[in-house]
């Protein structure tokens, strides 16, 4: 009799644990391919299957384009996470799995959105909130958006790192190596350099300027007499030298909220950095190949406008990390009048160059007069 009922027992928890993993397939489906458009990213339509695993199904191409953010000319959605989450379930005694993208997560705020820079108004509609402009030779401001705020300014520290290798006088020919002491541990950004890979130090300090190459960066600074401390000591002495009072840096790479500036002490480091035939050479350069002693490695640099033949552009650097957003520092001679522009805290991807374009174009039309902020000039603004 006790047999019997366990017996039963057991075909009724069969069928139910049954029924419930093919309801639970069922809901797993219809939220999958029932989500809102503005939730999820194009979904596979089918699921091929294997004998033990599933197949990530591809992508139809219509689904594929309508899936990505379309951005005005010369303009970008700001650079957002994109998360993957695959739901796997179990039918009939087989495995399945669906991928699934999340849509765009919105981007922490950046230093100047928090401190609402980016509410500043300016007339050539900017988006980024610290713009700064001045004629090379006399000093003239031009343009002056938030040119005292004092915020993370991420590569374009890479500037500071080239002028104080350079003052080092180290042999340009010595041979460098990446360790794991070179390897981003705050942001966890990856480089293409692995560990163990060794460059010259011209090399090195090439593709940092050129393409903002992290590890060689780090690598320059530890490779300095007295090591990375002593190169940091050296980079905020170059800083008080140079009288840039609101500047400060923690890092040779600029991965580090902590290396702050405003763009009046940027003016001065690039004129300063400006000075250096080295640096301008190589912040400009198109393209650069290295060999790292395992393979060669071809870079672009990280500057669009450097490939325009219409821009005259002496020297140059970019930045990117999301307290800093897009920055920008560029010398440039426009109507054969030598100029440093500064643009930092750029809310869009490739806005800083539409920005530059626009100043530029403002430049080209005579630059009616000169654009001085609310913020720091006390007046109505513009």
């Amino acid at each position: 009799m006790k047999t019997d009922m366990f017996s039963s027992l057991k075909v009724i928890h069969g069928a139910a644990r049954s029924t419930a993993l093919s309801v639970a397939a069922s809901m797993v489906i219809a939220a999958a391919f029932a989500a809102p458009v503005s939730t999820f990213a194009a979904t596979p339509a089918t699921t091929a299957k294997t004998s033990k695993h599933a197949k990530a199904a591809k992508k139809p191409a219509a689904a594929t384009a309508a899936a990505k953010p379309v951005a005005a000319a010369g303009d970008d959605a700001p650079r957002a996470g994109v998360k993957r989450k695959r739901v796997t379930y179990t039918s009939n005694g087989r495995h399945h799995s669906v991928m699934r993208r999340v849509a765009y997560e919105p981007r922490q705020p950046t230093v100047g959105q928090a401190f609402g820079l980016h509410e500043t108004p300016d007339a050539l509609m900017l988006r980024s909130s610290v713009a700064y402009v001045i004629d090379q030779n006399s000093g003239e401001s031009l343009f002056d958006k938030n040119s005292r705020a004092v915020v993370p300014i991420a590569s374009i520290t890479k500037l500071m790192t080239a002028m104080v290798v350079l003052d080092s006088k180290e042999p340009m020919t010595d041979q460098i190596e990446v360790t794991d002491e070179d390897r981003d541990y705050e942001k966890n950004t990856g480089s293409r350099l692995s560990v163990g890979s060794v460059l010259s130090r011209e090399d090195m300090l090439h593709i940092a300027l050129m393409a903002s190459e992290n590890r060689a960066a780090a690598s320059l600074s530890r490779y300095f007499p007295g090591g990375r401390p002593a190169f940091l000591a050296a980079m905020n002495a170059k800083a008080k030298q140079l009288g840039m009072t609101d500047t400060h840096f923690e890092n040779p790479t600029g991965l580090t909220s902590q290396n702050v500036s405003s763009a009046r002490d940027l003016v001065k480091m690039v004129n300063a950095a400006y000075q250096y035939p080295m640096i301008r050479k190589f912040s400009t350069d198109h393209s650069y190949e290295v060999y790292t002693g395992k393979r060669s490695l071809a870079y672009n640099s990280t500057n669009a406008l450097v490939r325009n033949p219409t821009w005259d552009i002496g020297l140059q650097k970019t930045g990117f990390i999301n307290e800093a957003g897009e920055c920008l520092v560029m010398q440039a001679t426009i109507h054969g009048r030598p100029m440093i522009i500064v643009l930092l805290d750029s809310s869009g991807k490739y806005s800083r160059f539409a920005d530059a374009t626009r100043l530029r174009t403002w430049l080209d039309n005579g630059g009616d007069q000169p654009r001085i902020t609310s913020a720091d000039a006390g007046g109505p603004g513009t």
